[in-house]
């Protein structure tokens, strides 16, 4: 680095350590005031880049406070890891629905102008690039990318062959064991990069991803109900999968006949309860303003999806768009379909928002569809902001996890408390067992834990499950920490983790259980093991030494 950038990059950082009331336009205010040499503002990744450089000679002042504020959308990685979405190549979907684009060059219900599938497109959707390349853009831009989440979309996963699959997914866990933290050049994609890949050497990938710099927390995939069996649930469970997005849609069997979905409620209970049995946490896709529906059929809808049949753990919202080129958009010429006003649509959401379980996340309220690409129906970007404003207008409150999520905030033990919220399914007990603040009830880390039904206990089509109770999920809230950091007041070195599991064993060992096991994704074998958790098959399980 040039003395004179050296300097200027020092008054930089100590006038961000130094600003007393942080606001949105306070870093670029800043940086207005200290050029480049050519006039010219430095950019966010050169200032984590002069971070990583000065901080190894302590000459950062409030080193903290500063890394902080000079991040590049904080939001990304307070969740507790760093979320890295790919997308599979374009492939033939078996589903008909109505509603859904037809983009030649995308995967069957994505648009080529999606963000995340704009970066699909340039990486010639190759899985190594886009998880590499997304990686060094978040660490470029001062993200922890030790823990990641990985999210691997494109419609009807389960209709891809499994040679594609195995192969795909195995490029995505190079990709993260190939990561450091020094590295910020891209990598160049590779068109038609396709290689004879076999369950060996994803296994194979699978083990160096435990004690690699970047571990996978959480890997997501997504299919239709009706693509999920017995066999499908285990060949995703291999692939290291911890979540499945499924399509929900509607629970009303002729509304998804109108649209020509091809599936029955019938399936999607079938399906919640086979991914249920074997430990998945279950993300369902819902659809307002389906055609054929009404504004008090959805509200009715939206109701049943608490039934012991379903209860998803994470929910997305997904108001129906007219996308052109598709039979909706047909019928919506011939004024055969009427979209929602926006008045309608706000009544549904604030009709069935506030009804969300404690226990569920609604992750999203719209599809990330540009509004030049919708001809009818909800384009407001800010649709959540608004139904929340109108909600707290009426004084009414929202509980599910994410309006409760501490996410940033400081965090002091003595100023939280224990909380559990139990409820049944058609296949077990779930037990949402969570740590929240005195104070303003906001989360601080939530596990699931299900307790198997009688007749399920001893009968589980996953073999190594049999006699157990399963961790479904840990998420501790806060700011990402490295896996060797030790920042105080982050929530994840408070041990919430520890005390969680140390709950639900209890819970295990009170309904008379021995044995407990975790769908615990790859990178986090390691953590398990120090709670004396044991590699069981593709969970990892302890078992109870009985008293007796």
């Amino acid at each position: 680095m040039k003395n004179q950038s050296n300097k200027k990059i020092l008054d930089i950082f100590s006038s961000i350590a130094n600003e007393e009331r942080w606001e949105e336009n306070s870093l670029n205010k800043i940086l207005r005031k200290y050029k480049k040499d050519d006039g010219t503002l430095f950019r966010n990744d050169e200032l984590v880049r002069y971070f990583k450089e000065l901080s190894k000679s302590q000459l950062i002042p409030d080193e903290k406070k500063v890394k902080e504020r000079i991040r590049l959308r904080p939001t990304r990685s307070n969740s507790g890891v760093s979320v890295v979405t790919v997308l599979t190549k374009p492939f033939p979907c078996p589903g008909n629905c109505i509603y859904c684009p037809n983009d030649p060059l995308m995967p069957k219900s994505y648009i080529s102008s999606e963000p995340g599938a704009q970066r699909a497109l340039a990486s010639k959707f190759d899985p190594y690039a886009q998880v590499f390349n997304r990686l060094v853009a978040l660490n470029n831009v001062g993200h922890n990318i030790e823990k990641v989440e990985l999210l691997i979309l494109g419609g009807t996963w389960s209709a891809y062959p499994e040679s594609y699959q195995i192969w795909f997914v195995n490029e995505c866990f190079r990709a993260m064991n190939d990561m450091t933290e020094d590295i910020t050049e891209y990598v160049t994609p590779q068109e038609n990069s396709y290689t004879e890949t076999d369950w060996d050497i994803l296994e194979h990938s699978h083990t160096i991803n435990e004690k690699a710099y970047c571990r996978n927390v959480g890997l997501v995939l997504e299919t239709r109900p009706d693509y999920v069996s017995d066999e499908e649930v285990l060949r995703m469970r291999r692939l290291g999968a911890t979540k499945i997005q499924l399509g929900i849609q509607s629970l009303d069997d002729e509304i998804l006949r109108l649209n020509g979905i091809g599936r029955t409620v019938e399936d999607t209970q079938k399906a919640f309860a086979l991914l249920r049995r074997a430990g998945f946490k279950i993300h369902g896709h819902w659809m307002p303003n389906l055609y054929g529906s009404a504004v008090e059929k959805d509200i009715n809808d939206y109701k049943l999806l608490w039934s012991d049949r379903f209860s998803p753990d994470e929910l997305k919202i997904y108001p129906t768009s007219v996308i052109p080129n598709t039979a909706l958009h047909t019928l919506y010429k011939e004024k055969k379909y009427i979209p929602y006003t926006e008045g309608e649509l706000i009544n549904v959401l604030c009709k069935t928002i506030p009804s969300t379980p404690r226990y569920c996340r609604l992750s999203r309220i719209i599809r990330d569809i540009p509004s030049e690409e919708i001809v009818a129906g909800n384009k407001r970007t800010n649709l959540r902001q608004i139904v929340e404003d109108r909600l707290r207008e009426k004084g009414i409150k929202i509980q599910d996890i994410r309006s409760r999520e501490i996410r940033g905030q400081e965090i002091i033990l003595s100023e939280i408390e224990e909380e559990e919220i139990k409820y049944n399914t058609t296949v077990s007990t779930e037990y949402f067992l969570s740590y929240r603040s005195k104070k303003d009830d906001r989360l601080c880390g939530f596990l699931r834990l299900s307790i198997p039904k009688k007749e399920y206990i001893n009968d589980n089509f996953v073999r190594e499950l049999n006699d157990n109770s399963i961790i479904r999920e840990i998420h501790v809230y806060g700011k990402v920490v490295g896996i060797d950091e030790n920042t105080e007041g982050a929530s994840q070195h408070l041990g919430l983790g520890r005390r969680l599991v140390s709950r639900a064993e209890e819970i295990t060992k009170k309904e008379g259980i021995q044995k407990i096991s975790v769908i615990s994704a790859i990178g986090t074998r390691e953590y398990y093991r120090k709670l004396g958790y044991e590699i069981n098959g593709m969970y990892m399980t302890k078992l109870f030494i009985s008293e007796h």
